[in-house]
């Protein structure tokens, strides 16, 4: 197997993808966002100071998700059909599960915007919170599923090795 972004002379460049049919795809990816139990029942409660965290963070991932091409250099800027980015909250851990999906009909994959959607949402809980909670984490962000395209499905399988949280 040969990375797709390294030409024949081992320089970065975009992959053609013109001649790739034109297909549904979707990606959902997940990352967790680690908290004092204090804080994360200023959040569920409503009375975090900044207001409504989950709102902020969806609209936040969303629009990440959009602008991928735009952080990732070798990213095809995409016409995304769906993004939603919904959150978990799980008191007994401390944490909040993220999860976003990306899907579109198109020529390449919708994974790094999923990814991108996650991540970007994280930040922006742990941005928001940080004045409250320094002790934060954003741990295990991954690509949970993806459909689509020649590689076909993928879905992310848990092991005892890859066990992160």
């Amino acid at each position: 197997m040969s990375f797709t972004h390294i030409n024949a002379n081992g320089e970065a460049n975009m992959v053609d993808v013109s001649n790739k049919p034109v297909t549904t795809r979707e990606a959902r990816a997940e990352a967790f966002v680690y908290m004092q139990p204090e804080t994360l029942e200023k959040i569920l409660s409503g009375n975090h100071h900044k207001g409504d965290v989950f709102s902020v963070a969806r609209i936040a991932g969303i629009q990440a998700a959009k602008t991928t091409s735009q952080l990732i250099p070798l990213c095809h800027p995409l016409m995304l059909s769906k993004v939603s980015v919904e959150f978990e909250p799980i008191p007994a851990e401390n944490k909040i599960r993220i999860e976003a999906l990306c899907r579109l009909s198109g020529q390449t994959g919708v994974e790094m915007e999923a990814l991108t959607a996650a991540s970007v949402a994280a930040l922006t809980l742990f941005d928001m919170c940080k004045a409250v909670d320094k002790t934060m984490s954003i741990e295990a962000i991954r690509v949970l599923e993806k459909v689509g395209g020649q590689s076909g499905h993928f879905q992310y399988q848990t092991t005892q090795e890859q066990k992160h949280d």
